[in-house]
């Protein structure tokens, strides 16, 4: 299944893999998970990787999207060295050009003193392991949270098209993503992160009428 926003075409392949086309073909990969992948569609203009998770990091998947002119770009924390490719580094905070787009890292984590902890205590995500992207493209604004809660930084950005997790567990769950979605102020919230394990399964049929409630569009993409 896939949503239209302005031209550009999201397919949400599995859990937080994504497939973007712009209306003038250009083809983005996000965190391509090859247990998530069905064959080799090797179309790929550009592929992006937020973090290191073996669900958003896996390079026998990149290989698979990548068409034979790819650019891959990474989180700069990544140790992609076991990639064919060379890769642009995504830093923790800043802005990067990646053929032509616009990519801004925003820092992503779970809250230390939060919810989202492991039996000992410590963030399933720390600061500094992970980063969300905000794109743009064609004059559209896409903000990808990645494995995140929603957090005080947060609360600047402004999208055309947000994708949050909701699954919650490792990330922020239905509701504070609903909040962070309100934040934002999208044109169309498209969740992702959900329903893959035990531990992340939520009702995404609640998210959307909570926010459809408040006129907030959101794909079950």
């Amino acid at each position: 299944m896939s949503a239209t926003y302005e031209g550009i075409t999201f397919e949400r392949l599995g859990h937080a893999s994504k497939r973007i086309e712009t209306p003038e073909g250009l083809v983005i990969y996000v965190d391509p998970w090859g247990e998530q992948l069905e064959g080799e569609p090797g179309d790929g203009d550009v592929v992006l990787v937020t973090h290191d998770d073996f669900d958003h990091y896996d390079p026998e998947a990149i290989e698979a999207v990548a068409g034979p002119d790819v650019t891959v770009a990474a989180y700069e924390d990544i140790d992609t060295s076991d990639l064919a490719s060379d890769v642009i580094d995504l830093p923790h905070k800043g802005e990067t050009t990646v053929e032509g787009i616009d990519v801004r890292s925003v820092p992503a984590y779970n809250d230390p003193d939060g919810e989202h902890v492991d039996e000992d205590g410590e963030p399933f995500h720390a600061e500094g392991e992970v980063i969300g992207l905000l794109l743009t493209l064609d004059g559209t604004t896409v903000f990808m949270a990645s494995d995140t809660d929603f957090l005080e930084h947060h609360e600047s950005i402004t999208a055309d098209v947000f994708v949050p997790p909701i699954g919650g567990h490792f990330t922020m769950d239905r509701r504070e993503a609903a909040d962070f979605a309100r934040s934002v102020e999208a044109d169309l919230v498209l969740p992702e992160h959900y329903d893959t394990f035990d531990p992340i399964e939520t009702d995404a049929e609640a998210f959307a009428t909570d926010l459809e409630a408040d006129g907030i569009r959101v794909e079950l993409f």
